[in-house]
């Protein structure tokens, strides 16, 4: 078994992390049906870079950038693996990969933006889309 599969990140930690259109009330957010809401969290470790229609994050220090944290199964994993273009046998090769940064929640993955961000509009502060919420209904 490959160590990249979604059966070994669920088996390291079943927490995600979110920053983008995967947030409650943004287009993507149906991809964590069923998934477990646990809060909200502000990472350091991250800052984004907005691509157009979604952003990008990268291992870099920032301000602290509004995450939501969720518990996942290994069905949700798997799509949200697909969803962001990761490949589990060359993840550098994927739109993102994956890694495992700390939460007030616990370890939980990031995806990571794998493409060139210059002329990007970086973020290094709050979150995406800039100046504003996500509707929570």
């Amino acid at each position: 078994m490959t160590l990249n599969t979604p059966a070994m990140a669920i088996a390291r930690t079943r927490l995600v992390a979110v920053y983008g259109t995967l947030k409650r009330g943004l287009r993507n957010h149906h991809w964590l049906d069923g998934a477990h809401f646990l809060g909200e969290d502000r990472l350091t470790a991250i800052t984004l870079y907005d691509l157009g229609p979604c952003p990008g994050a990268k291992h870099e220090p920032s301000r602290g950038i509004e995450v939501e944290v969720f518990r996942v199964n290994l069905r949700q994993m798997a799509d949200l693996d697909r969803l962001e273009g990761y490949h589990p046998p060359a993840p550098a090769h994927g739109d993102y990969d994956r890694a495992i940064l700390t939460t007030h929640y616990g370890p939980a993955w990031v995806y990571l933006y794998n493409h060139d961000i210059a002329d990007c509009p970086v973020i290094r502060q709050g979150g995406w889309p800039i100046g504003s919420k996500p509707a929570v209904g």
